[in-house]
């Protein structure tokens, strides 16, 4: 027999129409390993309250609109969830009892397309995927019991996207606002090599402290994703609009007036002065082609020097700023033995040219790390894809300076 139902939260009804959606109830924002630290920093300083912050992401009370602007302003969340219901499970059939209860006809036109994404953690359910189905056929037998046909559905994650989130014998279901991951920005059409994810760049900047204030130098720019984040950030431009579909879109009832003046106000938030000096290098000439071509379409490329050299030749403007690279790290684009003298290039590039900055080296390899001759005073863990990685601080100072106490990150 199936479990009885049970609301989202205490004295929060379950959601079942757009105009519920209006109304105040659990926001989730979901970020890539390691971020949840910086993503409720900068949902703070949006002005929001965090009610749960764990390793995946951070919760707070909010609606639909709330979640509108969160999906334009975010620099490293993933998703923007909001929970529609919540209620006890402990095998699939429970499961489908408690999802096809709900109004999914007022929510999901039979003309739309559906995705589930499910995170499953229970001992009955050994697949995700048998989850995914099952959920898909509550809500599509649903639709089509109130409405006469039944939307499509499949992988694709353009329109409807929801998210069923189930652990021992617990299941939350999300409607998933953004549909498509937020590092999506929409403006990389030539990724190039190896190129890093749009949050993760945006995460390490934040991590620097940087705010477009000081210069900031990219050698071994890739296909610009650091610099084109760093523009943004600098410029006050909510990522968010350089996208024209969200996952909220497609809901029945979707109000795109409301929409519209959202990203009207979202727009209103540059920031009139410009910021200062951003350069990009990188000695493959292709790769600077992509890096130009990927800032046009964000529009920042008249924010952004690019130019092809060798790093170490790399152009520094005349007041000191923020110096980044993101080498190889021997694990994906070249062997670890070949990359040693890179990385001892990178050290001496700091200690000659680059007096007064502050360096920053992103890699995924410890031992190449050690090839850079420098101390570190802070070593902060990120995760791109599945490496670990370490975001890597050296003060450069001008001149000789005595060795001092090792930062207590500095391990």
């Amino acid at each position: 027999m199936p479990v009885p139902h049970q609301a989202a939260a205490a004295g929060t009804p379950v959601i079942e129409t757009y105009m519920d959606l209006l109304q105040n109830g659990t926001l989730r924002i979901t970020c890539a390993r390691g971020l949840a630290v910086l993503l409720e920093r900068e949902v703070s300083q949006l002005g929001y309250t965090i009610d749960l912050c764990d390793d995946s992401g951070v919760e707070l009370t909010g609606n639909l609109i709330d979640a509108m602007k969160l999906n334009l302003r975010l620099h490293v969340g993933l998703y923007v969830l909001y929970l529609l219901d919540r209620f006890a499970c402990h095998t699939a059939d429970e499961m489908y009892e408690g999802l096809v209860r709900l109004a999914w006809e007022e929510l999901i036109s039979p003309d739309e397309y559906v995705s589930i994404v499910s995170t499953v953690d229970t001992p009955t359910i050994t697949d995700s995927r048998h989850a995914s189905r099952r959920a898909k056929d509550a809500i599509v037998d649903r639709i089509a019991e109130h409405r006469g046909r039944r939307p499509n559905s499949g992988p694709q994650r353009e329109n409807v996207v929801v998210n069923l989130r189930w652990k021992a014998g617990d299941c939350r279901v999300y409607l998933n606002t953004t549909g498509r991951k937020l590092s999506d920005r929409n403006y990389r059409k030539i990724p190039f090599k190896a190129p890093m994810a749009e949050t993760l760049a945006a995460a390490l900047l934040l991590e620097a402290g940087y705010d477009g204030t000081q210069p900031l130098v990219n050698p071994m720019c890739g296909s610009g994703t650091l610099a084109i984040e760093a523009a943004l950030i600098a410029s006050g431009r909510a990522p968010g609009l350089l996208r024209s579909n969200f996952g909220f879109i497609h809901l029945m009832g979707f109000d795109d007036p409301a929409w519209q003046a959202i990203r009207a106000e979202a727009r209103k938030l540059r920031r009139p002065q410009p910021p200062a000096a951003i350069v990009a290098t990188d000695i493959d000439e292709r790769a600077v082609a992509a890096a130009r071509q990927n800032a046009m379409t964000a529009g920042v490329d008249g924010l952004i020097r690019f130019e092809v050299c060798d790093f170490a030749d790399t152009p520094l403007p005349p007041e000191p700023g923020i110096l980044i690279l993101n080498p190889e790290y021997g694990q994906r684009l070249g062997e670890e033995e070949k990359l040693e003298p890179t990385y001892a290039r990178i050290g001496d590039f700091f200690k000659r040219k680059s007096p007064g900055w502050t360096g920053y080296v992103f890699t995924g390899n410890p031992n190449l790390a050690k090839k850079i001759g420098l101390r570190a005073s802070r070593r902060v863990t990120f995760f791109n894809a599945s490496i670990e990685c370490r975001l890597l601080k050296y003060e450069l100072y001008s001149g000789t300076r005595r060795r001092e106490k090792a930062h207590p990150d500095a391990r």
